[in-house]
């Protein structure tokens, strides 16, 4: 499986490639960040970050593309920021037709350090050691994004089963046992 790992941001979004499967050596394929002027106009700072992901998604071809969930914080406009970076990713994903999974920082964290509050010196020792670098990618936003596609690799296999069998059980239930307005 080859994932496209996306830590969104405006001014500087981490972009990772990683190749493998769950249980076997991984391999990065590519890291990067796209990065905008911070004193730019929003909506060309977005069109710059669709430019790269794009570029990224024509050199690389994943076979899907692995998007931090964003998450509340205390300062509003970085949280905009971060989620309009996230929406690009996702749209251009959509538009080709890949699988888009999100992942929260926790999700992330634990995949990869086995604890949902490691920080980021703590994520990026480990990718640098999964991923057998020498050293570990800089900046952290690039580090982050490998995580992610790590986390995918590593959890889409068990969520795809989940998903399976939620769906079998949903299609055995008679339609008169379902509750009111899901029919």
């Amino acid at each position: 499986m080859r994932v496209l790992g996306v830590d969104p941001g405006l001014t500087r979004c981490g972009i990772g490639v990683v190749e493998g499967v769950a249980g076997r050596p991984l391999r990065m394929a590519g890291v990067g960040v796209v990065r905008t002027a911070a004193d730019a106009p929003v909506a060309e700072r977005l069109v710059l970050i669709e430019r790269g992901i794009e570029a990224w998604l024509d050199e690389h071809r994943p076979e899907c593309v692995a998007v931090e969930r964003v998450f509340s914080q205390h300062n509003v406009s970085t949280v905009m920021g971060t989620a309009q970076a996230s929406a690009v990713a996702m749209l251009c994903a959509a538009r080709r037709g890949l699988p888009v999974a999100l992942h929260t920082p926790s999700e992330v964290k634990a995949a990869v350090t086995g604890s949902g509050r490691a920080d980021k010196a703590q994520v990026g020792a480990m990718v640098t050691r999964l991923l057998r670098l020498d050293a570990p990618p800089k900046p952290a936003d690039a580090a982050d994004a490998l995580a992610l596609a790590i986390c995918h690799i590593w959890r889409a296999p068990a969520t795809n089963r989940l998903q399976e069998a939620v769906a079998a059980h949903r299609r055995t239930l008679a339609p008169a046992r379902l509750p009111k307005g899901t029919r």
